[in-house]
């Protein structure tokens, strides 16, 4: 297979010439045995991409397979309006809900079957989770290294206690290593990043990258078309760096890559990268040979403080660096995930006066914050923890009439930027804080994991008064709308506005449309002026079939046009 040659010159960088070659002899029967698929689309990318995150229970319905609840929802609900479904991690696991995984190759039987998952493959496009960086320590595979069994003996990272590793990056405040006795009686120091469930994998060892491998392989036999590689940054271990974005790592995702372009090109990759904006786009490569997708991660809180200040003035200027060189690259665009919203991502952007005002508007809204620790022993926020909707309410009066419109103001944003928008299950519903859930498993990233009954969603939705209905509807429209207009492909060109700082605007452009997409982001009304961009004189809002003079307009608060001029 001539294609491989560049999966073994990766290999030879990753672990030199000789063990290289062992592990390409281990990883080529791999991937000759594949079904080979061929790319049936000319673009990667297209204004009809929509994603929907969720877990796969975050629907129940009594009597009911919560993957077949979900199924159902989607279809009487979701039909042509995502085009593809993240379920967050459906194996069996033991904790993190999800990301400490038992078994790479099951369906968590609490969820359903394989056959569920490939019922909802035939109606939607299909985002699953590579949990490359850990497994569960509950796990077979743990257990295996535990005996000492061969192909599993290096597959934890031991480390000696009294060595240095304060130069490792940390996203969590617990302690990094973690003992276990193994069955010689040999007590093992375990490198574990995130939990002491959560054992670190290996990379190191070709045995533990043929079986990731394989089981990137299964998922796309299992029809994932998007595979998020999570957590990715952290991969590879150097002791005395801080053992993130190493290039050994660079180059595995690059090897994933070279992979599925064999043997699936149509199957795209995203990596998740909770780190600042210049880190998280490295991950591109050189636009052809990494991920083609990676999360934009500071667009949630910095869209966030910029609705909280009524201030776009930092949200301007840093949109206008999401300018791309490749056309295979674009940006995955959210607001809300599973987890809460980062802050390292604003390090570079915001004074961190402004980051500490924000972490105080979030515990002032019913949230928590996530802490990491630092090489100097400190610690520092992480994360915020509350849903996107609760973030966003003003409890600086007795009755926010404006907390809907301003929600969808800042979802608003998100749909018009370059990239292709990923929405989560929780904000198209308009989900407050799980508090309750809080309370339950004294988690701060459970406020946002709430596990609803479909019979209540649907009673709310049908109730047009109820928040629900105000978030759900509307924004279903506005999907529909977004998805017909050619000029929000997620490589089509921009232009970010200066319009003053009350105001989000920005122009996108393809070769027969122009869409000039401005929001209020404050609770003024604001006069906005478009004179001076030889435009017509009047254009039509896409969204209300409103006519406006370029001229001069008013833009209510919060309110957000689309105004279109044919080219």
């Amino acid at each position: 297979m001539q294609e491989a040659d560049g999966i073994e010159s990766i290999l030879k960088r990753i672990y030199g010439t000789k063990k290289g070659s062992l592990a390409f002899n281990k990883i080529l029967p791999l991937i000759e045995k594949f079904p080979i698929k061929k790319k049936e689309t000319q673009d990667y990318f297209s204004q009809k991409d929509i994603v929907l995150i969720t877990y796969g229970d975050s629907l129940n319905k009594n009597g009911e397979v919560p993957l077949d609840t979900l199924h159902k929802f989607a279809n009487k609900y979701l039909k042509g309006v995502f085009s593809t479904i993240h379920i967050l991690p459906f194996y069996p696991f033991s904790s993190d809900d999800g990301f400490s995984i038992i078994d790479f190759f099951s369906v968590n039987p609490d969820l359903g079957f394989w056959k569920d998952i490939n019922m909802l493959g035939s109606d939607f496009r299909l985002m699953f989770d590579l949990v490359l960086n850990h497994i569960s320590a509950k796990s077979n595979w743990f257990e295996k290294y535990l005996e000492e069994e061969k192909g599993f003996r290096e597959l934890a990272i031991e480390v000696d206690p009294s060595i240095d590793l304060s130069k490792v990056t940390r996203p969590r405040s617990l302690p990094l290593l973690t003992k276990f006795k193994k069955k010689s009686d040999k007590i093992a120091n375990v490198w574990t990043t995130f939990s002491s469930d959560q054992i670190d994998l290996n990379f190191k060892s070709p045995d533990i990258l043929e079986k990731m491998i394989e089981v990137l392989l299964f998922y796309v036999q299992h029809g994932a078309t998007i595979i998020r590689l999570d957590a990715i940054a952290y991969l590879w271990k150097e002791i005395g760096t801080t053992c993130v974005h190493l290039n050994q790592t660079h180059d595995i995702v690059k090897l994933f890559r070279k992979i599925l372009d064999i043997v699936a090109p149509d199957v795209l990759i995203i990596t998740e990268t909770n780190v600042p904006h210049n880190e998280n786009i490295s991950y591109f490569g050189d636009g052809r040979n990494e991920a083609q997708m990676v999360y934009n991660f500071t667009l949630p809180p910095l869209l966030f403080y910029s609705f909280a200040k009524e201030d776009s003035t930092f949200l301007s200027e840093w949109a206008k660096g999401l300018q791309l060189q490749s056309g295979t690259n674009t940006f995955f665009n959210f607001t809300a995930s599973h987890d809460g919203i980062g802050l390292r991502p604003l390090e570079g952007i915001l004074p961190r006066k402004e980051i500490d005002w924000l972490v105080k508007l979030v515990k002032k809204n019913g949230g928590y914050v996530s802490y990491k620790k630092n090489s100097d022993g400190s610690e520092s926020p992480y994360e915020m923890n509350i849903t996107y909707v609760d973030a966003l309410l003003n409890k600086d009066i007795e009755v926010d009439t404006y907390h809907a419109r301003r929600f969808l103001a800042t979802q608003a944003i998100q749909l018009v930027l370059p990239g292709v928008p990923a929405v989560y299950v929780h904000s198209i519903l308009g989900s407050h804080n799980w508090e309750e859930g809080v309370a339950y498993t004294q988690r701060a990233r459970t406020i946002n994991r709430e596990k609803v009954q479909v019979n209540n969603v649907l009673s709310e939705l049908e109730d047009h008064e109820t928040f629900r209905s105000r978030i759900f509807f509307p924004y279903i429209e506005l999907i529909k709308i977004r998805k017909k207009q050619q000029a929000f492909h997620p490589n089509s060109s921009f232009e970010v506005l200066e319009i003053g700082h009350k105001v989000f605007g920005i122009a996108r452009y393809c070769d027969d449309q122009a869409i000039y997409a401005l929001t209020n982001i404050s609770s003024k009304h604001i006069f906005v002026s478009l004179s001076g961009k030889s435009l017509p004189s009047h254009m039509k809002d896409l969204l209300t079939g409103k006519e406006f003079a370029t001229d001069l307009f008013l833009l209510n608060p919060y309110q957000f046009v689309w105004l279109n001029a044919d080219i």
